[in-house]
């Protein structure tokens, strides 16, 4: 067996390391490729369709709160309530609570006390397209 030179060594190790960084894919057997089918879709739901949909919706819990006004006070002030103090709102006593749901105002209503309790008439509803979007944000 005949010694390889150096050239013919540094040659090889080339040829090696470019088929190690280039691999050639083997050669497969030809597959006969066909077009997919697919069913038609019918884009517009059924009334079944978004009633399933709507009960999905139906067991979420989101929080309501009712918001009687808003005010800024400084934190001095804070700091100086006490039992018996009294915090002014923006609102007056007459105008209606916003309801917020989710943090988005849904309706407004007025406070109402039965015998010991507190409780909120709505008087007003957002839009219906107008609260959904505000469910989702």
């Amino acid at each position: 067996m005949a010694e390889l030179t150096e050239q013919e060594i540094e040659q090889q190790m080339l040829n090696q390391m470019q088929q190690a960084q280039s691999p050639t894919p083997p050669v497969a057997d030809t597959i006969p490729v066909g077009t997919a089918q697919f069913p038609q879709l019918d884009p517009t739901p059924t009334s079944a369709d978004r009633e399933k949909k709507m009960e999905l919706l139906l067991d979420l819990t989101l929080p309501v709160a009712i918001e009687l006004g808003r005010t800024n006070l400084m934190i001095s002030e804070i700091l100086n309530l006490k039992r018996g103090s009294i915090v002014e709102f923006e609102k007056l006593a007459s105008e209606p609570v916003d309801i917020l749901i989710n943090g988005k105002k849904m309706a407004e209503g007025e406070v109402v006390v039965i015998e010991k309790h507190f409780g909120i008439r709505i008087t007003n509803l957002a839009e219906a397209t107008d609260r959904i979007k505000g469910l989702g944000k």
